[in-house]
Protein backbone atom coordinates (compact mmCIF):
# COMPACT_ATOMS: atom_id res chain seq x y z
CA UNK A 1 0.00 0.00 0.00
CA UNK A 2 3.25 2.46 0.85
CA UNK A 3 4.36 1.62 -2.57
CA UNK A 4 1.17 2.78 -4.51
CA UNK A 5 0.87 5.79 -2.56
CA UNK A 6 4.35 7.08 -3.15
CA UNK A 7 4.21 6.38 -6.86
CA UNK A 8 0.96 8.32 -7.17
CA UNK A 9 2.79 11.07 -4.86
CA UNK A 10 5.19 11.00 -7.05
CA UNK A 11 3.35 11.33 -10.46
CA UNK A 12 1.30 13.54 -8.72
CA UNK A 13 4.19 15.60 -7.80
CA UNK A 14 5.77 14.93 -11.72
CA UNK A 15 2.67 16.34 -13.24
CA UNK A 16 2.77 19.46 -11.41
CA UNK A 17 6.11 20.31 -12.38
CA UNK A 18 5.46 19.33 -15.86
CA UNK A 19 2.36 21.92 -16.01
CA UNK A 20 4.44 24.93 -14.08
CA UNK A 21 6.95 24.31 -16.84
CA UNK A 22 4.61 24.23 -19.74
CA UNK A 23 3.09 27.45 -19.17
CA UNK A 24 6.96 29.22 -18.64
CA UNK A 25 7.46 28.12 -22.29
CA UNK A 26 5.03 31.59 -22.66
CA UNK A 27 7.84 33.89 -21.19
CA UNK A 28 11.11 31.96 -22.44
CA UNK A 29 9.81 31.95 -26.07
CA UNK A 30 10.07 35.56 -26.32
CA UNK A 31 13.78 34.74 -25.66
CA UNK A 32 14.24 31.82 -28.32
CA UNK A 33 14.18 29.73 -25.62
CA UNK A 34 11.28 26.43 -25.52
CA UNK A 35 11.02 23.19 -24.00
CA UNK A 36 9.69 20.75 -25.61
CA UNK A 37 6.95 18.16 -24.04
CA UNK A 38 9.47 15.38 -23.78
CA UNK A 39 11.97 18.17 -22.24
CA UNK A 40 9.76 18.92 -19.79
CA UNK A 41 9.33 15.47 -18.85
CA UNK A 42 12.70 15.07 -18.21
CA UNK A 43 13.26 18.50 -16.11
CA UNK A 44 10.49 17.82 -14.17
CA UNK A 45 11.72 14.01 -13.58
CA UNK A 46 15.06 15.38 -13.15
CA UNK A 47 14.04 17.42 -10.49
CA UNK A 48 12.66 14.99 -8.30
CA UNK A 49 15.16 13.47 -8.20
CA UNK A 50 17.93 16.33 -7.32
CA UNK A 51 15.56 16.56 -4.60
CA UNK A 52 16.17 13.45 -3.43
CA UNK A 53 19.64 13.00 -3.75
CA UNK A 54 20.12 16.51 -1.76
CA UNK A 55 17.96 15.41 0.63
CA UNK A 56 15.60 18.08 0.33
CA UNK A 57 12.07 18.21 0.36
CA UNK A 58 9.72 21.33 -1.51
CA UNK A 59 7.04 22.79 0.20
CA UNK A 60 5.07 24.89 -1.75
CA UNK A 61 6.00 27.10 -4.95
CA UNK A 62 8.65 24.41 -6.92
CA UNK A 63 12.07 25.74 -7.91
CA UNK A 64 11.86 25.21 -11.82
CA UNK A 65 9.61 28.17 -12.51
CA UNK A 66 12.03 30.41 -10.43
CA UNK A 67 14.67 29.47 -11.90
CA UNK A 68 13.80 28.70 -15.64
CA UNK A 69 11.87 32.47 -15.48
CA UNK A 70 15.84 33.99 -13.47
CA UNK A 71 17.70 32.41 -16.74
CA UNK A 72 15.65 32.43 -19.41
CA UNK A 73 16.59 35.89 -20.70
CA UNK A 74 20.20 35.06 -19.96
CA UNK A 75 22.61 36.35 -23.42
CA UNK A 76 24.16 32.79 -22.69
CA UNK A 77 21.75 30.43 -22.95
CA UNK A 78 20.73 29.34 -26.29
CA UNK A 79 18.30 27.12 -27.61
CA UNK A 80 20.31 23.99 -28.29
CA UNK A 81 21.77 24.35 -24.54
CA UNK A 82 18.23 25.43 -22.77
CA UNK A 83 17.93 21.54 -21.14
CA UNK A 84 21.09 21.06 -20.30
CA UNK A 85 21.97 24.07 -18.59
CA UNK A 86 18.13 24.30 -16.27
CA UNK A 87 19.24 20.89 -15.41
CA UNK A 88 23.21 21.71 -14.08
CA UNK A 89 21.32 24.92 -12.54
CA UNK A 90 18.69 22.79 -10.26
CA UNK A 91 21.48 20.59 -9.62
CA UNK A 92 23.79 23.25 -8.81
CA UNK A 93 21.07 25.08 -6.72
CA UNK A 94 20.52 22.24 -3.83
CA UNK A 95 24.35 21.88 -3.80
CA UNK A 96 25.02 25.37 -2.66
CA UNK A 97 21.70 25.19 -1.14
CA UNK A 98 23.14 22.78 1.25
CA UNK A 99 26.58 24.31 1.37
CA UNK A 100 25.28 27.34 2.73
CA UNK A 101 22.89 25.10 5.34
CA UNK A 102 19.93 27.34 4.43
CA UNK A 103 21.44 30.82 5.01
CA UNK A 104 20.33 32.19 1.55
CA UNK A 105 16.60 32.35 1.14
CA UNK A 106 16.02 30.07 -2.44
CA UNK A 107 15.47 33.91 -3.99
CA UNK A 108 18.56 34.93 -2.61
CA UNK A 109 20.71 31.99 -3.96
CA UNK A 110 18.94 32.39 -7.43
CA UNK A 111 19.59 35.72 -7.85
CA UNK A 112 23.68 35.32 -6.86
CA UNK A 113 23.37 32.45 -9.17
CA UNK A 114 22.09 34.64 -12.13
CA UNK A 115 24.20 37.48 -11.33
CA UNK A 116 27.42 35.53 -11.42
CA UNK A 117 26.34 33.31 -14.33
CA UNK A 118 25.49 36.33 -16.55
CA UNK A 119 28.35 38.82 -15.62
CA UNK A 120 32.02 37.20 -14.06
CA UNK A 121 31.08 33.51 -15.46
CA UNK A 122 29.89 34.76 -18.87
CA UNK A 123 27.67 31.95 -19.17
CA UNK A 124 30.03 29.24 -17.65
CA UNK A 125 28.51 26.70 -15.57
CA UNK A 126 32.02 25.36 -14.65
CA UNK A 127 32.44 28.62 -13.14
CA UNK A 128 29.49 28.43 -11.01
CA UNK A 129 30.72 24.68 -9.72
CA UNK A 130 33.08 26.37 -8.23
CA UNK A 131 31.68 29.05 -5.99
CA UNK A 132 31.54 29.08 -2.84
CA UNK A 133 29.35 30.51 -0.24
CA UNK A 134 31.18 33.96 0.54
CA UNK A 135 31.40 34.46 -3.64
CA UNK A 136 27.51 34.17 -3.59
CA UNK A 137 27.52 36.69 -0.71
CA UNK A 138 30.14 38.60 -2.63
CA UNK A 139 27.25 38.79 -5.68
CA UNK A 140 24.61 39.65 -3.93
CA UNK A 141 26.11 42.77 -2.40
CA UNK A 142 27.60 43.91 -5.43
CA UNK A 143 31.49 43.08 -4.26
CA UNK A 144 31.99 40.66 -7.21
CA UNK A 145 31.77 42.19 -10.10
CA UNK A 146 32.92 42.71 -13.91
CA UNK A 147 35.71 44.84 -12.43
CA UNK A 148 37.62 41.91 -11.18
CA UNK A 149 36.96 40.16 -14.70
CA UNK A 150 38.83 43.06 -16.45
CA UNK A 151 42.30 41.87 -13.62
CA UNK A 152 41.69 38.53 -14.24
CA UNK A 153 42.07 38.18 -18.22
CA UNK A 154 44.63 40.94 -18.37
CA UNK A 155 47.15 40.62 -21.28
CA UNK A 156 49.76 38.86 -19.00
CA UNK A 157 47.58 35.64 -19.12
CA UNK A 158 47.75 34.82 -22.62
Amino acid sequence: MTDSFSLSLYQAQLMAAAQQLSRLNEVSERYGLTLTDAEIHTLAKAHLETLQTAGRLELGESLLPRLTYAFCDSPYINRSEYLDTLLALQELFYTLKNECNDALTDEELIEALRKVFNHRAHGSLSYLENLTVSDLYRALNGSLDDREDEEAFDDTDF
